[in-house]
């Protein structure tokens, strides 16, 4: 079986070097940039990426632009990397489709549990069956989602997000679960990710992310009226 290949965005050669050690020693295959031009043009010419670590600030071209710039063409899981802890850029990291949001300095070790993670639940995906609920259709093998016959792009997590709400109808859900099960590890935010990610579900949802509806003081139920 062929290695996934990940690629690996920092302008620091030290910091690219020490996370293509701890991926290649899992088992990746790495491919490095050390801007967001660089980055594209890598990308543009590996139509087969698995995951891209991306640094926020670089030169010529930075993570947010990057970012922007791949949302345009594919919703490859992207984990964005961060000197800054500040609340608002976890908030646009998420706004522009990032899966995960690493501050640095990090454990190289978190960061690749949580590659692990997010590409073993990629993978999964292809072995489970349609789901159909209200009007919403979700193929995971093809990774796809249609409302009332009209295709909607979601972002990888706001995808295992539904995917779990689809899976558990009816039954409440506290924020702990959701993270515990979406997330997939020991996540060392806060809830407030997953109402982030919860609002913008509900807005890509339409009339239909009516069916998320808050259980105050505990999370969220999925429930399509009768």
């Amino acid at each position: 079986m062929d290695k996934l290949k990940i690629l690996v965005v920092d302008d620091e050669s030290r910091m690219r070097k020490l996370v293509r050690d701890f991926l290649e020693r899992e088992g990746f295959s790495v491919l490095e940039a050390g801007d967001g031009m660089e980055a594209l043009d890598i990308f543009y010419s590996q139509k087969d990426i698995a995951l891209i670590i991306l640094d926020v600030m670089m030169p010529r071209m930075d993570g947010w632009e990057t970012c922007r710039e791949i949302r345009k063409e594919s919703q490859v899981p992207i984990i964005m990397l961060t000197a800054r802890g500040e609340e608002r850029d976890e908030l646009q990291g998420f706004d522009l489709g990032v899966d995960e949001y690493i501050s640095k300095p990090f454990s190289p070790k978190i960061l690749v549990a949580r590659v692990a993670a997010i590409l073993r639940r990629t993978n999964a995906l292809a072995s489970e069956k349609v789901m159909e609920a209200g009007g919403i259709r979700m193929d995971k093998a093809a990774h796809m989602v249609t409302i009332d016959g009209e295709q909607v792009d979601l972002s990888f997590k706001e995808f295992e997000l539904l995917a779990y709400f689809m899976e558990n109808q009816g039954i409440a859900l506290s924020r702990e679960k959701i993270l515990n099960n979406v997330w997939n590890y020991d996540y060392f935010g806060d809830a407030r990710t997953i109402d982030t990610h919860v609002k913008k579900l509900r807005n890509k949802l339409g009339d239909k992310g009516e069916y998320i509806r808050t259980i105050w003081g505990m999370g969220y139920k999925f429930e399509v009226e009768a």
